[in-house]
């Protein structure tokens, strides 16, 4: 069996986000062990394959930002999935990443991070 792609791992990992609570691009590099690869996370989200469940709109920048550019309707879209989530927007566009932000995986290992 071969190694799962990185796109396809990224995904693993923002499946377990739960529910009313987001994660950085930049978190979900770290747990996969890839510091630094925040920019191919947001690739992999603007790549998300449609009907497959992913919840790609938990998933915003290290400043508690969505960073959809150039398509308004899609960060209207995600704004709207994390606001029916229960997640709060405060200063009209940030999320509280010290009371929203996933702490991560219990086991550090589940996805080969650190």
């Amino acid at each position: 069996m071969s190694e799962p792609s990185f796109y396809h791992q990224i995904y693993r990992v923002v499946c377990r986000v739960p529910r009313g609570q987001v994660v950085t691009y930049g978190q979900v590099a770290v747990i996969l062990g890839c510091p630094g690869a925040a920019r191919a996370v947001g690739y992999a989200m603007h790549r998300t394959p449609h009907g497959q469940g992913i919840p790609w709109h938990r998933v915003i920048n290290a400043r508690g930002r969505i960073s959809i550019k150039g398509d308004v309707y899609a960060a209207e879209a995600q704004r709207a999935l994390l606001e029916s989530e229960g997640v709060v927007f405060e200063d009209g566009d940030r999320v509280d990443l010290k009371k929203y932000r996933w702490p991560g995986p219990e086991d550090p290992f589940e996805f080969g991070g650190e």
